[in-house]
């Protein structure tokens, strides 16, 4: 998990009114301020180098980046995200992958694709059928991995929001798992971390090169991953929770061969 830039998107103040299956309560706009501050924060302290984009207020769920992308060595995808509301979010994410990317994909109707149902471990792609990845969208970004020598796996879900939502690859061959992808066979050659129920929101973490990023008050995770080897840095994301959000949701994390800029 070897990563040398990441983009991140500040929050507009219309994110209190984004989408959210949750009944956590509205956020608190100065609160999501800060948490997003301390988000940024640890990432630079695991030496990356952090782009930071600025709010869309057109688009109060635009923080969740992770959403319009996803950033391979060798090449990018734009993703066509499944919800209306935030369909048109690429747009505003394909200039800025274009200063790091020459060679970049696009995924294009019917087919509909969230970068949160996109999981990379090596060179296995994991991609989810959600309510905001349709099939038509996961054949297409199976498709374009496939041209580059990877491979791909289409998981259907039958709980979780996004594929990240449960399922998080730490590299060593380390998979940290919740849910329905606890038993799950398409994650049998891994060695699992296992996350209870009551915890199975920390299984949304991060592996930034040396670290992992868990969220904050969830002991059990945190224990396990540190167990396994790995530092940890907690953080607060109470306000991200209350709109589905997590902390893969918060940013893109890539490492390109060469930076270029397309013709």
């Amino acid at each position: 998990m070897d990563f040398s830039n990441v983009i991140v998107k500040t929050p507009g103040k219309s994110y209190t009114q984004g989408l959210t299956t949750s009944n956590l309560g509205t956020p608190d706009y100065e609160k999501t301020l800060n948490q997003h501050a301390e988000y940024v924060n640890a990432l630079k302290r695991c030496g990356v180098e952090v782009t930071k984009l600025a709010s869309s207020e057109d688009f109060p769920d635009s923080t969740f980046v992770e959403d319009n992308a996803v950033l391979t060595e060798e090449f990018a995808v734009i993703t066509n995200p499944g919800a209306t509301s935030r369909n048109q979010e690429k747009k505003l994410m394909d200039p800025i992958v274009r200063g790091f990317y020459q060679t970049i994909h696009y995924i294009e109707p019917p087919g509909t694709l969230d970068g949160g149902d996109v999981l990379q471990a090596e060179d296995q792609f994991y991609i989810g059928i959600s309510d905001r990845t349709n099939e038509a969208g996961a054949r297409q970004f199976k498709a374009i991995v496939e041209q580059f020598s990877y491979q791909a796996t289409i998981v259907p879900l039958k709980t979780f929001f996004h594929l990240k939502t449960g399922v998080a690859y730490l590299g060593d061959n380390r998979m940290v798992v919740a849910g329905e992808f606890i038993d799950h066979p398409d994650f049998a050659s891994y060695d699992k971390l296992v996350i209870s129920n009551n915890e199975r929101y920390a299984a949304n973490c991060i592996r930034v090169n040396d670290t992992v990023i868990i969220p904050e008050g969830y002991p059990e995770a945190k224990h396990k991953i540190e167990a396994a080897g790995y530092p940890t840095i907690a953080l607060d994301m109470s306000e991200f929770q209350k709109q589905d959000g997590g902390l893969s949701c918060l940013s893109l994390r890539f490492k390109v061969m060469k930076i270029t800029v397309d013709n």
